[in-house]
């Protein structure tokens, strides 16, 4: 096949696979924005009436989701910029420092990421309860920055051995301190990279629901998404256009911030590719 016909083809697979795609982002917003009265499950594909604020305020009272907002938002900041700044000082360390033993040192860090998720949730759990961190910000805090730390080591770790052991070295005889080449020199050229860490890192937390559920209770440290599984109780659950649509608008932070930073997320993960 000669690159005359290979274009036309090409494009109808991408069409046909971005609408296999949308598919239910279609679904999703069509049955969101339907009335509760109106939801009818034998028509979910055609759209009818457009109740999506209405169902948005609804689902925004009934699931108490300001009150899980901040939180969120601070647990999605916070944790990620600790593991980013965290990851690239382990970086620094293993290769532009030559940290004793490094590799070793990243294989252990690297580790934690060897183990599901779900193996250390109860001892997790016992260790909060009896140190006095369940239930609070800052053990949210604590527990979300340790999970993010392994990933953005490991990018980090990739990215500063792309760099010039001879900038390190040049950086040296000027005079500068170790902190200092790293302040001034490695953490403004890893910027993009920092970036894509911090959007990926800022996703994860921000649609948590395991530890969130297992480790919070109360509404004020409660994050958005366990608060959100309110809604899809087996008793006195909410409607299906209701539950639809507070799903939608708790996806619509983390939308915005991939758009937004669009251009430094793509350039952060081409820049990790060393």
């Amino acid at each position: 096949m000669n690159k005359t016909s290979s274009g036309p083809v090409r494009t109808a697979v991408l069409v046909v696979l971005g609408v296999i795609w949308l598919a239910p982002v279609y679904l999703l917003v069509v049955n969101a924005s339907k009335a509760v009265d109106a939801y009818d499950p034998a028509a979910v594909w055609k759209p009818s009436g457009f109740s999506l604020f209405a169902n948005f305020q609804d689902a925004w009272e009934k699931a108490s989701l300001g009150g899980t907002l901040l939180a969120t938002t601070l647990y999605s900041v916070v944790a990620p910029v600790l593991a980013v700044l965290i990851g690239a000082a382990v970086g620094y360390a293993i290769v532009a420092l030559r940290l004793k033993y490094g590799f070793v040192w990243f294989v252990f860090i690297f580790g934690g990421t060897i183990f599901p998720l779900q193996m250390v949730l109860m001892p997790l759990f016992s260790g909060y309860a009896s140190s006095g961190l369940y239930d609070t910000r800052v053990g949210m805090i604590l527990v979300y920055t340790a999970i993010s730390v392994p990933f953005s080591a490991f990018v980090m770790r990739n990215f500063f051995t792309g760099i010039a052991r001879s900038v390190f070295e040049a950086a040296v005889v000027d005079g500068g301190g170790l902190f200092r080449i790293f302040r001034s020199i490695y953490v403004p050229m890893a910027g993009s990279a920092l970036a894509a860490i911090f959007i990926l890192q800022a996703t994860f937390v921000w649609n948590d629901l395991l530890l969130g559920l297992t480790l919070s209770q109360s509404e004020s440290v409660r994050p958005i998404m366990p608060a959100l599984t309110g809604l899809q109780s087996t008793y006195g659950g909410a409607a299906l256009p209701t539950v639809l649509a507070g799903g939608l608008l708790v996806s619509l932070p983390t939308v915005v911030l991939f758009l937004a930073a669009q251009r430094f997320f793509s350039r952060g993960l081409a820049l990790g590719q060393f």
